[in-house]
């Protein structure tokens, strides 16, 4: 016979005690543990089952050609999910709360509907009604889009059983629950296994699943790392506060980059794309400034130029502050380091502010230049060139090194009107003069700041 047994499991890591912790030994998070009920199968030998018989198959005999793609009817979606949705794969997108996530969800739902067949669309947080008064002002209605307000997930596979759909949303894994684990909907223990349930009915039956999630104040997906371990993408739609921009990155592709960005701007009908998101980001940028500077940089394989502003005071007491938002902070604290020694610029005593316009978060090595004159203004309060921008990584020794997709980089500062760009001098030789004009180039930062001030 079975028996019952009490486990007190951590909600963030998944971490499993046998007594009540007000803090968990694992992850560190305070009041994190709730009890829950195990059953712990007996060991009599009569109760083992005989195991299945295994089929090997040589890796020489499986097909090599590629898997056709679904095309989601939108380019920017197709872009960061690597050219389209992989059939039979499980994506996860995650996303604050009225971020725009069943948007997103049902606008892609509806599109796949009209193209490819019929789409399962899952809610556990609305009824029909509220969903079908959402799809009509986003202009989603069609008629092979089938509804199903249900949080029981054995419910969800019965009704995928019956309708054999080519797509199923489920909005949102947290209100999901399955029969087969005694743990309350939303715990750690029912998401993953929800989320193995639907990862047998994406590889088993062929039907590919979106799973919506929602993020914690700490920015992770609420539930266990685990959950991102067992899909094959991850998506993560982000917004900069009431901002109507939204900015959708890939942090996990299993078929693709993870450095391609999507960019939509939310109206009254709906996430509309952003096809040009330099143009957008630049659009409200006023004449030259102090502290302000455009960088040309790169998401995956597209250019794109944001404008970094900078902020340098005299620290008003105690340690100065180094804050960034957009930017890796031990990344800024480096470029501060070499602007002090190899620039000559005094920062010791400064409190220094970094802000990436247009809420994009700048992970591009190259991206240093740019930020490194951004501070530079701010501390002469001066502002640099008009009509600038800057391209090329910095080194400790204060060189400024190659970047990658140059051409693609000057390419676009040029299309948007830039007339003074700033790059790597060594990697200027091999690009020929009628693809560079007005075209800086510099070997170190000494010479950046010359140039970029004279």
């Amino acid at each position: 016979m079975a028996r019952e047994k009490t486990a007190f499991r951590c909600q963030q890591c998944s971490y499993v005690a046998y007594r009540w912790l007000g803090r968990c030994p694992e992850c560190g998070a305070w009041n994190s543990l709730r009890e829950e009920k195990q059953e712990v199968a007996g060991t009599s030998l009569r109760q083992r089952q005989p195991a299945p018989a295994v089929r090997l198959e040589s890796i020489t005999a499986i097909s090599g050609e590629d898997l056709v793609r679904i095309d989601t009817g939108s380019a920017e979606l197709n872009r960061v999910l690597g050219g389209g949705i992989v059939p039979s794969s499980l994506v996860l997108v995650g996303g604050d709360p009225g971020i725009g996530k069943s948007t997103l969800l049902l606008a892609l739902a509806a599109r796949l509907a009209r193209m490819q067949g019929p789409v399962l669309y899952v809610s556990g947080e609305e009824s029909a009604r509220q969903i079908r008064m959402r799809a009509e002002r986003i202009g989603a209605v069609t008629e092979r889009l089938l509804l199903f307000s249900e949080t029981d997930l054995e419910q969800v596979q019965q009704a995928a059983s019956q309708a054999s759909p080519v797509l199923i949303v489920i909005d949102s894994i947290q209100t999901m629950s399955i029969a087969s684990s005694s743990s309350p909907p939303g715990s750690v223990a029912q998401i993953r296994d929800c989320t193995a349930a639907l990862l047998n009915l994406a590889k088993g039956h062929g039907i590919t699943v979106f799973i919506a999630g929602h993020v914690t104040k700490q920015g992770s997906l609420a539930g266990p790392r685990l959950l991102e371990h067992m899909v094959d993408t991850v998506l993560y739609f982000e917004g900069e506060g009431k901002s109507a921009y939204r900015i959708l990155r890939a942090v996990k592709n299993r078929f693709g980059s993870t450095n391609e960005i999507a960019v939509f701007a939310m109206r009254s009908s709906g996430l509309l794309e952003v096809s040009n998101p330099s143009e957008l980001f630049l659009s409200d940028r006023p004449q030259p400034v102090p502290g302000a500077m455009v960088v040309a940089t790169t998401q995956g394989t597209r250019p794109l130029l944001v404008e970094v502003q900078a902020l340098v005071s005299p620290a008003g007491g105690g340690p100065p502050r180094r804050v960034g938002r957009g930017v890796d902070l031990n990344r800024l604290l480096t470029l501060l380091a070499v602007l002090e020694k190899r620039a000559g610029l005094r920062l010791a005593g400064c409190d220094v502010y970094v802000n990436v316009a247009g809420g994009v978060r700048l992970e591009d090595p190259a991206a240093d230049l740019g930020l490194a004159l951004a501070v530079a203004s701010s501390f002469r309060n001066r502002p640099c060139l008009g009509s600038c921008t800057a391209a090329g990584e910095i080194g400790l020794t204060g060189e400024v090194l190659n970047v990658s997709h140059l051409r693609a980089r000057l390419k676009e500062s040029l299309s948007l009107g830039f007339t003074n760009i700033l790059a790597p001098k060594t990697q200027l030789a091999n690009i020929p003069t009628m693809e560079k004009p007005g075209v800086l180039g510099v070997e170190n930062i000494s010479q950046a700041l010359e140039q970029a001030f004279s």
